[in-house]
């Protein structure tokens, strides 16, 4: 059986804790691996090595440490489908979804290479007599990233990438459901220049979550993943007097207006609601058609569309719509979501509860289901349900749907489909979601803006990525320089304003 360990001080290691975990194939439901869970003792020696490490690189030219990003990303691309084999091969996503996993953390490198213009700091001629005041960016020395399973690319390169390139040593513990891209990803920043040391690659679970809340020297610590695990990472991470952002749960809606196009829309929707199994803090979960005529018309258009959908193993080829879930624990609480959806008296339109994939019986598959006829009293409607399952809530009005999304608990994103720009811009400016889509299913920014929701989707003041990653991961000095004019004056004694 294959052994996963870590990645320490430019190699990898094996683990000593003598605790691990399974890494599954999801398609099959066998056991591929085993995963070292590290203990604390290993996590703190890993964060002791990369303090070591970090004052060197923090006082390197930051042009220098861009070309090392630079050099990163060509190697991703000459690795790109390496690396979403491993990846499809742990997380179950078709290659292509895999690659698009690799290609978003891609470009936020990209956007690091810029690192040198993103860290200038701010300066004041003459502030006073002979007075300049300026200001500096510099790193906060050590930072950790916790990172979920359903993006094992994406979120690491989002996080990794601006704290490396901002002068920081960066602790990365993964998700030990798909552990091997990271390490992949680490060896490459090697082959790129990155001095050992600045990177630790640390598998583990709640041990060493709470190891990198603990230790004394990391003093910033990014997050993504369930909302409850959020608010604990965060609160417990600013008890200990970190830097925190963390990033959590998600009910995504889409309101169809009756004005828009519904082949489009109901193409969207399927592509936000079933790609990737449903497994995205962005997926589209919820649809609000405006009106009995206009969600007629879309369920209409949405059945055929969803009982077509391929679903397959990621080796099946390129024409598969999306595969498993992650774990079989995943498809159980998808599935009971599901019985909760029928037995609280919504209509399930489309139904996938027996769906099984031939010669895949073990396999995490989850049949693609819709529901007409949701209130948002039912828990398929509270829920993060996380799997390939699509609500419909009916709204008679625009103002209905509107405060549907605004009332909802979560505000990570959401979408408008219609023709009219006065309604479009109306619904940009009221609600109250931080990523916001019109005639876009999944609103995902770029990554030169900043990506991050609102509510009980996001703790913590600063997005990820864009200009806000490099604020996180930077504390700002501020300095007043008189130099003397050769005449000495004698003593202050008073706490003078400017002149």
């Amino acid at each position: 059986m294959k052994e996963i360990g870590h990645w320490i001080n430019g190699k990898r290691v094996a683990g000593t804790s003598g605790r691990f975990a399974d890494v599954f194939n999801p398609a099959t439901g066998e056991v591929q691996a085993k995963v070292a869970l590290a203990s604390k003792a290993e996590l703190d020696a890993a964060v002791a090595a990369a303090a070591a490490a970090q004052p060197a690189w923090g006082a390197t030219n930051p042009q220098r440490r861009a070309r090392v990003m630079m050099e990163f990303v060509r190697l991703i691309n000459r690795d790109m489908d390496k690396l979403a084999e491993a990846l499809s091969s742990e997380h179950g996503k078709t290659f292509p979804d895999a690659k698009g996993d690799v290609q978003r953390g891609l470009e936020v490198i990209e956007f690091c290479i810029g690192a040198p213009h993103l860290l200038k700091g701010e300066f004041t001629d003459s502030a006073g007599p002979g007075i300049d005041m300026y200001s500096m960016r510099q790193p906060v020395g050590v930072a950790a990233g916790i990172t979920p399973f359903n993006f094992p690319a994406m979120i690491p390169l989002w996080k990794m990438g601006p704290a490396l390139s901002a002068g920081n040593a960066f602790i990365l513990k993964p998700s030990e459901r798909d552990p091997s891209v990271p390490l992949m990803l680490a060896e490459l920043l090697q082959e790129a220049g990155l001095p050992d040391g600045l990177l630790q690659v640390v598998n583990g679970d709640k041990e060493s979550v709470d190891a990198i809340l603990d230790n004394e020297t990391i003093g910033a610590v990014g997050f993504v993943g369930s909302t409850p695990i959020a608010s604990y990472i965060y609160s417990r991470g600013c008890a200990n007097g970190k830097r925190v952002q963390c990033f959590g749960g998600a009910k995504n809606h889409m309101i169809i207006m009756p004005d828009a196009d519904m082949e489009q829309a109901a193409d969207a929707l399927v592509g936000a609601g079933y790609g990737a199994a449903g497994e995205r803090c962005m997926a589209i979960s919820v649809a609000l058609p405006v009106g009995e005529e206009t969600a007629d018309r879309l369920i209409e258009a949405l059945v055929p569309r969803i009982e077509k959908l391929k679903v397959g193993p990621y080796t099946a080829g390129n024409d598969v719509d999306y595969g498993p879930v992650v774990t079989a624990a995943a498809k159980a609480n998808i599935l009971r979501l599901v019985e909760t959806g029928v037995e609280q008296g919504a209509k399930l339109v489309v139904d996938g509860r027996n769906f099984k994939l031939q010669g895949y019986e073990n396999g995490f598959f989850v049949g693609p289901h819709l529901f007409d006829h949701v209130t948002k009293d039912m828990d398929i409607y509270k829920t993060e349900i996380f799997g390939p399952v699509l609500s419909t809530v009916r709204c008679k009005t625009y103002e209905e749907a509107l405060g549907m999304a605004m009332d909802h608990e979560y505000g990570n994103g959401t979408a408008i489909f219609t023709r009219d720009g006065d309604t479009a811009r109306d619904f940009a400016h009221r609600v109250n979601v931080g990523m916001i889509g019109i005639n876009v299913p999944i609103p995902v920014p770029l990554a030169y803006h900043t990506f991050g929701g609102w509510k009980k989707s996001a703790f913590g003041d600063l997005n990820q990525h864009g200009p806000d990653a490099f604020r996180f991961y930077t504390r700002t000095k501020t300095i007043t320089s008189r130099w003397p004019s050769g005449i000495k004056e004698g003593s202050a004694f008073n706490f003078k304003a400017m002149d």
